[in-house]
């Protein structure tokens, strides 16, 4: 099996927090320290993007997608 391309996104709610993907940009000196990955996040989620380190298209990125979220919901929760 091959994976080529991915687009993962983080919803809480109605609200798009964030979300990953492989589409390459490569005239974007800040991103190609993770080409082709990266993460789109606010404000102006589809243009705003930052390197996504620990992204792959040979490895499983889902174990690094749920501790993710999993910080990002303890930070939440904290009063």
């Amino acid at each position: 099996m091959l994976i080529d391309w991915y687009g993962y996104e983080v919803w809480q709610g109605a609200e798009k927090l964030y979300w990953y993907d492989s589409q390459p940009h490569p005239d974007e000196p800040l991103l190609q320290s993770s080409h082709p990955h990266h993460k789109h996040v606010p404000p102006d989620i589809k243009h705003n993007r930052i390197p996504a380190a620990g992204m792959s298209l040979v490895y499983p990125n889902l174990p690094l997608l749920i501790r993710e979220i999993e910080e990002l919901i303890e930070r939440i929760l904290q009063p």
